[in-house]
C-alpha cells in the first residue's frame, strides 16, 4: 500500500508561481514513475505531468509545457511539480499518482492517487 499526500496549492493571482509537493509512504518510492494530473470543474481528470524512477525522462501535456516542471527527491520520497506562468484555465484540483509502469500519461497505468490539492488561479 502507498499513500500520497498533496500540498501547496492555494489561490494565485494569474502570472503567478506555486509548486505543489507529493509526499509519498513507503520505501520503494524510485521504484514507481510519479505523475501529475489535475481535474477543473466539469471536465474530466487529465494528465498533466510525469517523470520516470529516476528522473530522467519528464512528459508534460501540451498546454503545460514551458511553464510546469516536474521533479523528484527519491531520498525524501517526494515528487514536485513546479508551476510558472500561471493561467486561469489551470485552475483545478490537482492529484499525485504513482505508477508501476507503463505509459506515462495513461490514467489506467497509475495505481496510486491523493487525494488532491485545490489550485486556483485568479485574472
Amino acid at each position: 500500500q502507498v499513500q500520497l499526500v498533496e500540498s501547496g496549492g492555494g489561490l494565485v493571482q494569474a502570472g503567478g508561481s506555486l509548486r505543489l509537493s507529493c509526499a509519498a509512504s513507503g520505501r520503494t518510492f524510485s521504484n514507481y514513475r510519479m505523475g501529475w494530473f489535475r481535474q477543473a470543474p466539469g471536465k474530466e481528470r487529465e494528465f498533466v505531468a510525469s517523470v520516470s524512477q529516476s528522473g530522467g525522462i519528464t512528459y508534460y501535456t501540451d498546454s503545460v509545457k514551458g511553464r510546469f516542471t516536474i521533479s523528484r527527491d527519491n531520498a525524501k520520497n517526494t515528487v514536485y511539480l513546479q508551476m510558472n506562468s500561471l493561467k486561469s484555465e489551470d485552475t483545478a484540483v490537482y492529484y499525485c499518482a504513482a505508477s508501476w509502469g507503463g505509459a506515462y500519461t495513461a490514467i489506467a497505468n497509475y495505481d496510486y492517487w491523493g487525494r488532491g490539492t485545490q489550485v486556483t488561479v485568479s485574472s
